[in-house]
């Protein structure tokens, strides 16, 4: 891993063998995964001219329809939308939530406030116009309690006293909070909450960095509708623009109005190149999730080490990608997230700098030298410069990667520059 302190790699040699059994764990499950994900291909016979593509309005689209079945499939759903014209994770949060909300309903978020870019979606903050409470929908939240956990208490309240709620939304990962990610087991709990209060409320899931992480989804548990984005998970470092969503064949047919037009819906859209790339994308992702998850686990360890508060610890459950480090200074985030950078395939010559970014309301310092644009299923960190100065780092298609590029922050930050 190139000229690293003798110190540091004495500890790197501690960290690997303290970690072992967790990277077993992890592989065992890829392949519990990547089983489910191949039976799914095998079903819906994936053939090579399901690969070719369509152009124009998107008919007869044979590939497309068949990459939905497999979605729907392995996400245990009625219906899928899987689709190159879905640009981000926010964007299919967005379409499915504007699809089944209207003029008078409220979207209720049971676990705190929603990621950054979904509060202009919204209209909490910013003054977008086209944002939710142009069009009269309304917004409620209940805030988590001091452990990070639900405040039930607080949320069967608000749904008794609000008849108009019509979707309850759950994040499953943290964003930039100091939560910890919610699991497929705590999601179920909290699905049943919902359902035994509001039989026919919508429940939707934010799914981003969460898929192929556990071995099962929150659609498993009765979440009505889900989304994601094809360059985190799903897409495993190979599709190159997309995202998803999955969930009842009625809304899903209600997010397809959205995103297209009524009367046509998901039965337009033509995908051009993008089939080959989606298709592997899938196939892959149990797998490259998994050299993600085990990078971040190696990294949690190795800060720890470092004296640093790192969240989840390495041998905490996992539900996403996403890790989290306190630097408590901008000087040290900073110099950290400048060696991923340096330590990436792509860019790697670049210097991050903090600077105000679409959607966000702090600086932010960003490391991503990845092959697409904003993938964050290849390593990157990424956080706003504001206390305690939280890095969150996540992705990485390769496990050996990971573990070059976080030795050689460390190297650099902590025992080059001394900011430790």
């Amino acid at each position: 891993m190139g000229e690293l302190p003798v110190k540091l790699q004495q500890t790197i040699e501690e960290v690997e063998k303290q970690i072992k059994s967790k990277i077993q764990e992890i592989d065992d499950q890829a392949t519990y995964n990547q089983m489910r994900v191949l039976k799914c291909f095998k079903k819906h016979n994936v053939a090579e001219e399901d690969f070719a593509g369509s152009t124009g309005y998107g008919y007869d689209d044979v590939g497309r329809d068949k990459l939905d079945a497999i979605y729907a499939d392995y996400f245990n759903t009625e219906d899928a939308m899987v689709r190159p014209q879905l640009i981000s994770g926010t964007h299919a949060i967005t379409t499915a939530l504007f699809g089944v909300l209207r003029p008078g309903d409220t979207l209720f978020y049971m676990t705190g406030m929603p990621y950054d870019t979904i509060q202009h979606v919204v209209g909490i903050v910013g003054d977008e116009p086209g944002a939710m409470k142009d069009f009269g929908i309304n917004f409620n939240h209940s805030s988590l309690l001091e452990n990070g956990e639900v405040d039930y208490e607080d949320v069967a309240k608000k749904l008794k006293a609000d008849e108009k709620i019509k979707v309850i939304a759950i994040q499953r990962s943290r964003g930039y909070s100091d939560r910890a990610s919610f699991t497929v087991e705590k999601i179920k709990q909290m699905i049943k909450f919902v359902k035994q209060i509001r039989p026919n409320v919508i429940v939707f899931v934010d799914n981003c960095y969460g898929e192929f992480s556990e071995i099962h989804e929150p659609t498993e548990y009765g979440a009505d509708l889900m989304a994601g984005s094809l360059f985190k998970n799903a897409g495993a470092g190979i599709a190159k623009t997309g995202a998803y969503i999955v969930g009842r064949k009625d809304l899903i047919k209600q997010a397809g109005n959205r995103l297209n037009v009524p009367g046509a819906g998901k039965n337009e859209g033509a995908t051009i190149g993008h089939m080959r790339d989606m298709f592997q994308g899938f196939f892959l992702a149990p797998n490259v999730t998994a050299n993600a998850i085990k990078g971040a686990v190696f990294a949690s360890a190795l800060l720890e080490k470092m004296g640093l508060d790192v969240s989840p610890k390495w041998n905490e459950p996992r539900t996403d990608l996403v890790q989290t480090i306190n630097f408590g200074n901008p000087e040290a985030m900073i110099s950290f997230c400048a060696a991923i950078q340096h330590y990436s395939p792509v860019n790697s010559f670049v210097d991050p700098v903090p600077s105000y970014m679409d959607g966000y309301e702090d600086e932010e310092i960003m490391a991503s030298g990845s092959f697409t644009e904003g993938s964050t299923i290849e390593l990157s960190s990424d956080g706003p410069l504001r206390p305690p100065f939280t890095l969150y780092i996540q992705g990485g298609l390769t496990y050996s990667h990971v573990k070059i590029a976080i030795s050689n922050a460390v190297s650099e930050t902590f025992f080059e520059n001394k900011k430790m």
